[in-house]
């Protein structure tokens, strides 16, 4: 049975290392969310519209002509403008929540703890782009690096940022971490080397969480 819309869509954001579960995830709390009764909208960074895929290509092939840590950092966040602008913000304005593959977390996880880029450039860009805009929710699926790289592996093949090496991992990790424990209001912690069938339940009982909170 349907719900009328809640008075506030949500922006819940998906995080996480490399073979972290993510996907996986993504597509069980939708399903939990629809069943629910909500009107839910999935998408993912980078990427979500045309021209945001286009950069996400360039972002991810590896190419002969090596990315610069800058020109890596700024197409992050012009693919992110045009995401919030074609997708995310529209689909909160019609009353959808909205559920992402990652967000600006990632670009300080990355782009920040992987690659050293100052925080303080991050959350330049992040103003500039945002504006108002942040997560309601963001779930940080937790696993230790070496897990994740073992679960990747068994892909076909890795692109430019899977193919980097653990220790880069490690800083992504632990610039994790330091965000969700300065924003505990907003991220739950979620441990995704356990058995899917426990983080599963841990979702589950988010979205019952919310449902109640929010409908």
């Amino acid at each position: 049975m349907s719900h009328s819309l809640p008075n506030k869509p949500l922006f819940i954001t998906l995080e996480g290392g490399e073979g972290a579960g993510k996907s996986t995830a993504m597509r069980y709390l939708q399903q939990q969310l629809t069943r629910a009764g909500i009107d839910v909208l999935t998408t993912r960074e980078p990427g979500g519209t045309v021209i945001a895929e286009q950069i996400r290509q360039i972002l991810l092939q590896k190419q002969d002509e090596p990315l610069t840590i800058a020109t890596e950092l700024l197409l992050v966040f012009a693919a992110r403008s045009q995401h919030i602008a074609e997708v995310i913000r529209p689909a909160l304005a019609r009353g959808q929540w909205v559920l992402c593959d990652r967000f600006t977390d990632a670009t300080f996880a990355y782009q920040g703890g992987g690659r050293g880029v100052p925080l303080s450039i991050i959350a330049t860009l992040e103003q500039l782009v945002q504006q108002d805009l942040q997560p309601d929710y963001t779930l940080l699926l937790d696993a230790p690096p070496s897990l994740g790289m073992k679960r990747i592996q068994r892909r076909a093949a890795l692109d430019r940022i899977e193919a980097e090496q653990l220790a880069f991992f490690e800083r992504v990790r632990q610039a994790y971490l330091l965000r969700a424990k300065q924003a505990p209001e907003r991220f739950v912690v979620i441990n995704s080397a356990k058995p899917l069938s426990e983080v599963k339940r841990q979702l589950a009982a988010l979205v019952t969480q919310l449902s109640e909170k929010y409908l």
